[in-house]
């Protein structure tokens, strides 16, 4: 939350651009670099602190680029980031307004505001972080996994759901056709399969490069078989992208802080380009926080299509997103798409 921000918090779990500084993480100057980047955004009065809720996936990359590299000076002084573990742990953070600004799965905030809990959609953060890993290298369609067992991530959530209507469209009734493994974490899903366990698993990045590289360890290949991305491509045809998380600020803080919502949006913006052209850097500067070495997140972030795209340029791509998970699931979404209001 704005101001009450845990700056004490242990390093495993929130990272700020003073704890990168002294770890010896090298950033480059920020005075001209606000100058430069800020524009308008500059003359907004940045906060004193801010506490930011990230998953830990591609998305955090880029927060924890920009407090390292001072991308969000002109935004908040102190800013951190807090890394949830579950899309529950989000949900209830931010319907009993534990935090006011995090990234979350864009479903997820439409159901939020479709049920009148006050928040809005500032970007999408990604284009699409799934892919279907195996040590099989012939397991790249979907009708190659008909019989196998696949290891599926977060069940009624987002890449399960996603993963349901690409297989209707492939006429595939999953239920009957496939073995479908529950799993809770990307953790877990990676393990089942590197320990052979598993024939395939949905897998997002980071988890999914650091698969290759357990599996490598262990003396296992373990192959990008299916990029769901390209499969949600080649389904909709008009929409090659899927906007899965995104970052969102709650109503209260909205009012409050119209030109500091402009600001980080102007610093992340920034920053995934940034993370997109130097992403051993970038990777350095979020090993700590995301529990991973940073050349495993290195190695995702090819993989991870990061953006910091403003979500209402974005809302055709995130309709269609939002349509494929009411043909599944219409209660995932809060019964209906969200109106022009929820995208900021």
């Amino acid at each position: 939350m704005v101001e009450k921000a845990d700056l004490g918090r242990s390093s495993l779990g929130s990272v700020t651009r003073r704890s990168v500084l002294m770890g010896g993480v090298s950033v480059f100057g920020t005075s001209a670099l606000s100058a430069s980047i800020f524009g308008r955004a500059a003359e907004a009065s940045p906060l004193a602190s801010l506490e930011i809720w990230g998953p830990p996936a591609g998305p955090s990359i880029v927060v924890l680029h920009a407090i390292a590299t001072g991308r969000l000076d002109g935004a908040v002084r102190k800013p951190t980031l807090r890394v949830w573990r579950q899309v529950d742990e989000v949900r209830a953070g931010l319907t009993s307004k534990s935090f006011d600004v995090g990234i979350v799965p864009v479903p997820v905030a439409a159901n939020l505001y479709n049920r009148g809990l006050g928040v809005r959609l500032v970007n999408v953060m990604t284009n699409g972080i799934l892919y279907v890993m195996s040590s099989d290298p012939a397991l790249t369609t979907f009708e190659s996994l008909k019989g196998r067992k696949l290891a599926v991530l977060f069940p009624n959530e987002l890449p399960s759901l996603l993963l349901e209507r690409l297989f209707r469209h492939a006429g595939i009734d999953a239920a009957k056709d496939i073995t479908l493994v529950p799993t809770a974490t990307p953790l877990e899903a990676m393990q089942l399969l590197v320990l052979g366990r598993v024939d395939a698993a949905l897998i997002p990045e980071p988890a999914a490069s650091a698969a290759v590289v357990k599996g490598s360890v262990a003396g296992k290949t373990i192959h990008r078989t299916i990029d769901l991305q390209v499969e949600w491509g080649k389904m909709t045809g008009e929409h090659k992208t899927v906007p899965q998380a995104g970052l969102v600020v709650t109503d209260r803080f909205r009012e409050a802080n119209a030109g500091v919502i402009e600001a980080l949006q102007e610093g992340l913006f920034a920053a995934a380009a940034d993370v997109n052209a130097h992403p051993a850097r970038a990777a350095n500067n979020a090993a700590g926080a995301l529990q991973m070495p940073w050349p495993v997140i290195e190695k995702s972030i090819p993989y991870c299509n990061l953006v910091a795209a403003p979500a209402h340029q974005e809302k055709p791509a995130i309709e269609a997103v939002l349509k494929a998970m009411a043909d599944v699931n219409p209660g995932y979404i809060g019964g209906h798409l969200p109106d022009a209001a929820f995208y900021l």
